[in-house]
């Protein structure tokens, strides 16, 4: 199997929901059609993201105080995604 990509996202930077999805969308050169909703998330992770890959959310207490309990489902998304594939890991480290 080849080396994974990782992806950081640096949680102590996003101070909005928006920048979340930009953040994401941007580490992980998601396609112009990308919807920045949990659909379009999932979709994506599930399909047009190339693997292996490891995506890493630094900081993710930092990003859930400042954006409340609004930006939990987008975690639940990336994990379920990650429970699909074998290729696909997500973290979150503090």
């Amino acid at each position: 199997m080849n080396q994974p990509r990782r992806v950081v996202i640096e949680g102590q930077a996003i101070a909005t929901l928006a920048r979340a999805w930009d953040a994401l969308a941007g580490a992980l050169d998601l396609p112009a059609h990308f919807g920045r909703n949990l659909d379009a998330l999932h979709d994506c992770l599930t399909g047009d993201v190339p693997g292996p890959l490891v995506i890493e959310w630094r900081h993710w207490r930092a990003t859930e105080e400042r954006l409340g309990q609004g930006v939990r489902p987008m975690r639940e998304t990336l994990e379920e995604a990650a429970a699909t594939r074998d290729d696909l890991e997500v973290r979150f480290p503090d």
